[in-house]
């Protein structure tokens, strides 16, 4: 069987044909009427081990079976093509054939074998035999594009039953005989023989189920579900959003959830999304646009764009000329090409109105209707919109609403489930804090030559302690609590893809409504941004999203409690300053509430009581090295105010309960009060 998988690989066409007319034979031996059906059968190769790349087939590929994988962005009709041709001699009316047609080369008669005839011979349509001809465009997928570089695409031939297997916006992986064919309108330009490459598929697979080329093991399985039992995973994750960037909790937050989504619904023949829309508007050089890069780089499947640079039809979907056809095909957009991912749209407030208003129904029905040139369909835009944009005048005024402030209209606002206020103030403390950020990033990031590794060893020690004391000090987020690029990846692909969350049984549904409730009656008084019933779906798409965060498949008190926070907080931002302050007296219960905290601070205490360990063992090692003798503490000490900084980033605002629980003490955990301080023994 080795020998016939090498023969298939470095032969195909003869092979293919050999394995045809054995699959037919063995067909007709079962089913001897099978004939009366189906004149053939084909044989389809699937898992083809090994996955070539777009931009990297080369002449060494010519003829060789291939698999590639990319996105469908142009689809062509669907034309007859001669299979088995029959011709008749018009000197003595024989029927010549049939004759089998290989490629795309005409079969040509030198002379009829009866009469001998030479001239033309027209094709008996009657007897002629036809299949079904297609052709699409590969792209390659838009997280596989190496940055700064152009994507290549490539042409790929279906017949028979591969037709119509996918449609602009899909992504796929074909296995197909890569081959030359000539090109006349280069040959005629350029005078010089050139050859155009397609791909002759053989199977074509539909990738519905995968977000992204990168495939999971079982090593990565492993060690997710190792991460999603953690009960602090979702902070973690909220944490390694753009960790280089200082602050914003909140946008972190929206980030993190409109990237891992909720589930879609579908009632009757009405497809509700699950997809989270995410508006960011604040001051220049707030990174609005750095939060968009790195949600590039770390979503399974995103595509990016500008608004000043994207028209309409680059966003949806147009029509244009089949350069070989000269028909007119369509070609999907931005919104298409990031189906089952994420849409970055940068500047968005620069684009026209109409450009904007043909992305309303991409945003909430999730498909795009297109009625060109006589091409009435519909595509999929099953994606979530994350755009950044600037407000009125440069600088956000926290005089006037949030739509006071950007100029867009009530009916795209309400598509956003969640409205982010990125603002530049002047504060002593965290400019301080935003400063020492900044230098220690660049600190950490400036490579040491090897010749002065030795000399500075001793300063790097400092330097960790002295990154570490800041830490402890202004209470930023460890090292430890935020995971990598790479993982976090896989991650997010993982919960995508197998995490189904469904509301569980027993959830308290009066919440919602009570909530609601007081939230349209407080929205009546301040106009920011009108709540609409769009706001209560919005809500459960993020209790989704967050569930996801935890592998969980159902949808609990506390994912919907995270969910209402948010919400919150983002309708709150969005208010005027004199209304704000209200606001979240209002709504204070929402703000603060979060079940299970006990859980949660004890894990975060821990990670403090790690660094503060960690502190020690370096502190005793500077004075060993100094002195030649050092004193180990029997004790470790973390300041009251360091937890509870940390706890305010999560939503926890009073630790009286937590301190005087038996989950505290049974830790080993005591209070000093004279210091302010809690105490740990260590051995």
């Amino acid at each position: 069987m080795s020998m016939v998988a090498a023969w298939l690989v470095e032969a195909p066409k003869d092979m293919l044909v050999i394995l045809d007319e054995v699959a037919l034979e063995v067909v007709l031996a079962l089913f001897p009427y099978y004939s009366t059906i189906h004149q053939q059968i084909y044989v389809r190769i699937l898992d083809l081990p090994g996955t070539e790349r777009l931009r990297d087939l080369r002449t060494a590929h010519l003829n060789f079976l291939i698999k590639v994988s990319g996105v469908v962005t142009r689809r062509t009709s669907v034309f007859p093509q001669l299979q088995l041709v029959k011709v008749n001699c018009p000197g003595c009316g024989a029927v010549l054939g049939p004759f089998t047609q290989q490629g795309q080369q005409e079969v040509k008669l030198n002379a009829c074998p009866e009469c001998q005839y030479r001239g033309h011979f027209p094709v008996n349509s009657e007897q002629t035999v036809y299949r079904n001809f297609q052709k699409l465009t590969l792209q390659e997928s838009p997280g596989s594009v190496p940055p700064g570089r152009v994507p290549r695409s490539k042409d790929v031939v279906l017949v028979g039953d591969l037709i119509d297997k996918a449609r602009p916006g899909d992504e796929i992986a074909v296995t197909g005989i890569y081959v030359n064919t000539p090109d006349p309108t280069l040959n005629l330009r350029d005078g010089f023989p050139v050859f155009r490459t397609v791909i002759e598929a053989n199977h074509v697979e539909r990738r519905a189920d995968v977000l992204g080329s990168q495939l999971l093991t079982a090593e990565d399985k492993k060690q997710i579900l190792r991460l999603g039992k953690q009960p602090d995973i979702a902070q973690r994750i909220i944490n390694s959003i753009a960790p280089s960037i200082y602050g914003h909790q909140q946008v972190k937050t929206a980030l993190a959830l409109a990237l891992f989504g909720g589930k879609p619904k579908f009632i009757k023949n009405s497809r509700v999304r699950g997809d989270l829309n995410v508006l960011m508007v604040g001051d220049p050089g707030t990174a609005k646009s750095q939060f968009l890069k790195f949600a590039k780089q770390t979503a399974p499947r995103a595509v990016y764009s500008t608004g000043k640079g994207a028209s309409a039809v680059g966003l949806t979907a147009g029509v244009s000329r089949d350069p070989f056809t000269k028909e007119w095909v369509l070609q999907g957009g931005a919104l298409v090409l990031a189906d089952k991912g994420v849409c970055l749209i940068d500047e968005f407030d620069k684009m026209n109105e109409q450009d904007r208003t043909s992305i309303h129904e991409a945003m909430e029905q999730q498909s795009i209707s297109v009625s060109k040139a006589g091409i009435v369909t519909s595509l999929q835009a099953r994606c979530s919109v994350i755009a950044a944009a600037n407000p009125i005048g440069g600088r956000y005024n926290a005089a006037r609403t949030f739509a006071e402030n950007v100029e867009l209209t009530d009916p795209i606002l309400q598509r956003f489930d969640l409205l982010c206020v990125l603002q530049d103030k002047v504060d002593p403390v965290d400019d301080e804090r935003l400063a020492d950020f900044v230098v220690s990033s660049h600190m950490r990031s400036n490579p040491k030559k090897k010749a002065d590794e030795e000399h500075e060893k001793g300063a790097d020690q400092e330097d960790e302690l002295s990154a570490m004391t800041q830490s402890l000090r202004f209470g930023d987020d460890n090292v430890s609590m935020t995971l990598d690029q790479e993982l976090l990846r896989k991650y997010i692909l993982y919960a995508r893809t197998f995490v189904n969350p469904v509301l569980a049984s027993g959830l308290d549904t009066g919440k919602v409504e009570a909530f609601y409730v007081q939230l349209r009656r407080a929205s009546q008084h301040t106009g920011a941004v009108p709540v609409a019933v769009r706001h209560l779906e919005s809500l459960f798409r993020m209790a989704e999203a967050h569930a996801r965060m935890h592998l969980r498949d159902s949808v609990g008190d506390e994912d919907l409690a995270l969910a209402i926070r948010v919400l919150t907080e983002s309708l709150c931002d969005a208010q005027k300053f004199t209304f704000k302050r209200q606001w979240r007296r209002l709504f204070r219960p929402y703000l603060t509430y979060r079940q299970d905290n006990n859980v949660l601070l004890l894990h975060v205490l821990h990670e403090l009581f790690k660094s503060a360990h960690a502190y020690e063992q370096l502190r005793v090692q500077t004075k060993a090295q100094s002195s030649r003798r050092g004193h180990k503490e029997t004790t470790l000490t973390v300041l009251r105010d360091d937890l509870l900084s940390k706890a305010k980033s999560v939503g926890i605002y009073d630790l009286s309960e937590f301190y005087e629980s038996a989950a505290f003490t049974k830790a080993g955990f005591r209070i000093d009060v004279s210091t302010d301080t809690i105490v740990k023994d260590i051995q």
